[in-house]
This record gives structure tokens, C-alpha cells and sequence, in this order.
């Protein structure tokens, strides 16, 4: 395959609408085009390839893609050998239908076979016409796939895709599939040559992490993996997210807290805090559940940052519905909320349900469910004052840095910090000590100098302009040719 048209290499922009999961295909997306000869373009608008990596969750995502793809075509018509692929979700949910409403895209691949791209890509152009390739079923596991890390410091870590759940709102498990795990061994493969290329933080990522484990036996590997990852030298923060409180278990917070570096942070979707609402969801848990376990980890690790996602105006919520969910919130105390107002989502039983919800209804409710979080965000950041954090260096995480002259980045909490620099010189991956002087409802000041700062083989990475560029983390799948060596079993992760 070549990708050179007079001697230049073809260019290409990854454009990547919804969760972390997306944002990781857009890694691999990246990592796939570059080790078929692509370019990143200097100029997004410039690109000779462009890829929309697309979710079908959020509202409006249709119409958003079919605008994107609008605005491109004037761009496409000036430059015949331009390109256009859209894959993601949303490709996989609309499959053909985007080359009936586009006409001018070139490629529409699905969330199970992104490795087919580049492929697609030169069989579009050699044969001038739009290619369509949709799988049922997944093809490679994504992490067999060459990852363009986007940064130098922090990297996602795939432990398994897929969902086994059946949310009435949520489209997810139809497009992205059953739930396959990846065996630990091949999950702390990836997490070293991460560390060895200078990451310090990792979020081990799947659609719910903490059922990791299902397909080859085991309730407790998630636990495990945790403990394991404390092992791993020179890995500083392990993160994960999302896990449903239903396959919560205790085992979990035990490891959390025995680990040292496992962040005290945890996100954990309520959805909602009314236990008729839960059931109409098929969430399997109910509220009192669901506040237990805040109450163990808070045992076990009082400092814990709690996060939460948050549906408001779910088919037939009563204004008694919406009160629960508003106590649920108190007693939580959560650190951070993100907050949906219910759409209808074709393909999803929720959309069917009588008794939707008139939009007005639903933004009052939103508008005072804001209100309640943020009066108690505020007053959690606020017991932060005059306490030392130690702080990540982060990049574009401060949107005033360059006129207040801060920089940002994350506690070990989670938190958004931005401080001061004083005389010292942090880079992007390196740690800092200091100390919150100021409270908002989303993010804390620290405008002292900074009581230490240390330099880390991230913040030498990102001086020197390296990212991480891995190519496929083994998972022992069938492979074509002599099979490599099965990977050494990891200190207390059954394999």
C-alpha cells in the first residue's frame, strides 16, 4: 500500500466526538495511520485524510456529524484526492445510511473493525467509490492495534470492551458488543511499556471495569489487576473508570486503599436516586446500595473524591423521583457530577416508554439539580483550603493559564488544581507540592509557590516532544505464523 502522492507522504486529522473509550480508538486511529505511511496534517482543514471517530449516546450527535460533514464537502470538491472516513458509534448504529446522506464520504467503518481502515481507505480510492464495512462482532481486541499516545504523562489502558448490561437508556452494548476481557498479564504488558516510555499515570478503561473478569472466570480480577499495577515501577497513579455499582465489591475498596499508587478517586454512576426510576432503567442496584458503597469507601479512604453521572427527566419520573435523586446527592456529597438531561436515543427501550417527559419540566428539574450540586462542590472544595496536594503538571487543562500566569493539572484526588509557579520551572509530567488557597465549585486555586517540585521522565518526555507510540500489546488471540511466547503470569493476577 502506498500513501505518497509525488513524493509526500499523505496527511491525515483524527476528529473524536464522546467518551474515553472513543478518545482511545482515536489513539489507535492515529497509531493505524501513521504506520501506514500518513502524516498528522499541521492544519486539521489541510488534512488529505479526515476521520470522524463518532458516538451515538450524546444528543444530537446525528445532526452534529451530518453538519461536520456539510462544512467539509465545499473542502472535498476543491480537492478530489481528499478522503473521508467516519466510524465510531454512530457509524456502526447508521451503517450505509451515511453514504445516502453524504454521499461524498469515502469510508464508514464500525467500532469492530477500526484496524480495517486503512485498508478501506486505498480500496475507496483505487476503486472510486465509497466502501461500507460494518462487523457484528469484533474482529481484533483494539489494543492488538499500533496506539499515537496523545500524551507523554498519561495514558488510557484498555481491560476489556463491550457491556453485558441492559440499560433501557443506553445503546451501547448493541454497538459495541458482549463484554470481552483482556487476561491480566497482557493488561500489565501494555501498562509497563507505557512506563518505560515515561507515563506515569494510567486509567484502565472499559464500559464497566469492575465485571472485568467475566469471561475467563474469575470476580475478583479486577482486584487484583489493581494490586497488581501497585507493583509496576515507576507507575505513579493508576485511575479507572466507569464501574457499576452493581459489581462493586469490597474487595475492590480493600485494594484501592492497600495500593499506594491507586488514586483515591472513583467515579460511580448513580443515574438516578429513585429506586422506581433505577428499575425502569434495569439498573440492578437500588439506593440504598448504591449508598453503601460510598459509605465503605469513605471508611476505608475518607479523602476519596467521588464522581457521578446523573440522568434527569427519565420517562415517567415523578417530581418525587426527582427529590430522591436530589437526596441521593446530598448524602453523597459528591466532588464533581456530569449531568444529562434524558433524549430519546432510537433503538433504546427507554425511547419507546410512555410517559416521556416535556422539556420544560426536564430543564427546570436540570436547573435545580445544578444548583444543589454546585452549592455542594463548592463547600467540599472549600474544607481543601490550606491543605498541601500534590499535583500532576497537566497540559490544556487551564484555559486562563497564559493570562493569570498559572499552570494546571490534576490532584491525586482528581481535582483540578491551578497554582503558581514561583521560581520553579514544571514541566508538563512533572509533580508539584502545594498549597489551596482559593475553593470554586470546580476547581481550587493554589497561588503560593509551589513547597517542591520534582522532575520525571514525563515532564524529560514532553521536553523532548516524545509521545508514546506502542505498536499491539499481545493478547494471545490466534495469530498468523509461529505463536509468540505466552506471557509470565503476574504477581497475584490469575491468568
Amino acid at each position: 500500500m502506498t500513501t505518497e502522492i509525488a513524493g509526500s507522504p499523505r496527511t491525515y486529522d483524527v476528529r473524536t466526538y464522546g467518551c474515553q473509550m472513543n478518545v482511545h480508538d482515536s489513539e489507535r486511529i492515529s497509531g493505524l495511520m501513521e504506520d501506514a505511511g500518513y502524516v498528522r496534517a499541521p492544519e486539521a482543514d489541510a488534512a488529505d485524510v479526515v476521520v470522524f471517530n463518532t458516538c451515538a449516546v450524546r444528543e444530537n450527535a446525528d445532526n452534529r456529524l451530518y453538519g461536520n460533514l456539510g462544512h467539509l464537502r465545499p473542502t472535498k470538491l476543491k480537492n478530489p484526492g481528499m478522503q473521508i472516513a467516519v466510524g465510531g458509534c454512530l457509524a456502526q448504529k447508521d451503517r450505509g445510511d451515511i453514504v445516502k446522506k453524504a454521499p461524498w464520504v469515502d469510508v464508514v467503518f464500525g467500532t469492530h473493525n477500526i484496524g480495517s481502515l486503512p485498508t478501506m481507505l486505498e480500496r475507496a480510492r483505487h476503486n472510486e467509490e465509497a466502501q461500507v464495512e460494518i462487523l457484528e462482532s469484533l474482529e481484533v481486541f483494539p489494543s492488538t492495534l499500533p496506539t499515537k499516545r496523545e500524551s507523554t504523562y498519561a495514558g488510557w489502558v484498555s481491560i476489556s470492551v463491550g457491556c453485558n448490561n441492559t440499560c433501557t437508556f443506553c445503546i451501547v452494548p448493541s454497538l459495541r458488543g458482549k463484554e470481552k476481557d483482556r487476561r491480566p498479564g497482557d493488561v500489565l504488558a501494555e501498562v509497563r511499556a507505557l512506563v518505560a516510555e515515561g507515563v506515569s499515570e494510567v486509567t484502565l478503561l472499559g464500559q464497566n471495569v469492575n465485571s472485568y473478569g467475566v469471561e475467563f472466570g474469575d470476580k475478583l480480577a479486577f482486584g487484583k489487576l489493581l494490586r497488581a499495577c501497585g507493583d509496576v515501577e515507576g507507575l505513579e497513579r493508576v485511575r479507572f473508570t466507569s464501574p457499576h455499582p452493581k459489581d462493586f465489591t469490597d474487595d475492590v475498596i480493600a485494594a484501592m486503599a492497600e495500593t499506594p499508587n491507586v488514586c483515591h478517586s472513583l467515579h460511580m454512576p448513580l443515574q438516578s436516586g429513585s429506586d422506581r426510576v433505577l428499575k425502569a432503567m434495569r439498573r440492578s442496584y437500588r439506593q440504598e446500595k448504591y449508598l453503601g458503597i460510598i459509605e465503605k469507601v469513605r471508611a476505608a479512604m475518607p479523602d476519596a473524591a467521588i464522581t457521578t453521572d446523573i440522568i434527569v427527566g427519565f420517562p415517567g419520573e415523578t417530581e418525587e423521583d426527582f427529590e430522591q435523586t436530589l437526596e441521593v446527592v446530598r448524602r453523597a456529597r459528591f466532588s464533581t457530577a456530569f449531568t444529562f438531561q434524558y433524549s430519546i436515543r432510537p433503538g433504546t427501550p427507554a425511547a419507546t416508554m410512555a410517559d416521556q417527559i416535556p422539556k420544560k419540566v426536564v430543564q427546570a428539574r436540570y436547573e435545580r439539580l445544578i444548583a444543589t450540586l454546585e452549592e455542594i462542590t463548592w463547600d467540599e472544595n472549600k474544607l481543601l483550603i490550606g491543605e498541601k496536594v500534590e499535583v500532576l503538571v497537566a497540559v490544556g487543562e487551564g484555559r486562563k493559564d497564559e493570562r493569570t500566569g498559572r499552570m494546571s493539572g490534576r490532584a491525586r484526588d482528581g481535582r483540578l488544581v491551578h497554582f503558581g509557579t514561583g521560581e520553579t520551572k514544571p514541566r508538563p509530567g512533572d509533580i508539584v507540592e502545594t498549597v489551596i488557597t482559593y475553593a470554586a465549585p470546580h476547581h481550587l486555586n493554589a497561588d503560593g509557590s509551589p513547597l517542591s517540585h520534582r522532575r520525571t521522565r514525563a515532564g524529560d518526555a514532553w521536553e523532548a516532544g516524545r509521545t508514546p507510540k506502542l505498536k499491539g500489546v499481545t493478547l494471545g488471540l490466534p495469530t498468523i505464523g509461529v505463536p509468540a511466547p505466552l506471557p509470565a503470569a503476574a504477581e497475584g493476577c490469575a491468568l
